[in-house]
């Protein structure tokens, strides 16, 4: 199985993180399943994906949404430790 066909599950302080910052945890699955991939601290990686946005938040208009998932790898599982959301 490879890493990125493994079931992914989120910790409670990233569906929290999700929640707060725009995210929703359908589009953090996708980041894992077809982002960019990079290290992260902690033998963490990190997984990016730009998303067309095309509404407002926080009071200004943005085109893009990325979002950045912080994933732990086990062995039989992914582990999304926290979500970050940028918007351009």
């Amino acid at each position: 199985m490879s890493e990125r066909s493994k079931p992914v599950v989120f910790t409670r302080h990233a569906q929290e993180r999700c929640a707060r910052r725009g995210a929703a945890e359908t589009d953090a699955i996708a980041a894992i399943r077809s982002g960019k991939r990079e290290p992260a601290q902690r033998g963490l990686w990190l997984y990016r994906l730009n998303l067309e946005y095309q509404r407002e938040w926080g009071g200004k208009w943005h085109a893009v949404q990325q979002i950045a998932a912080v994933v732990a790898e086990e062995a039989d599982r992914l582990v999304v430790v926290t979500v970050y959301t940028y918007y351009f």
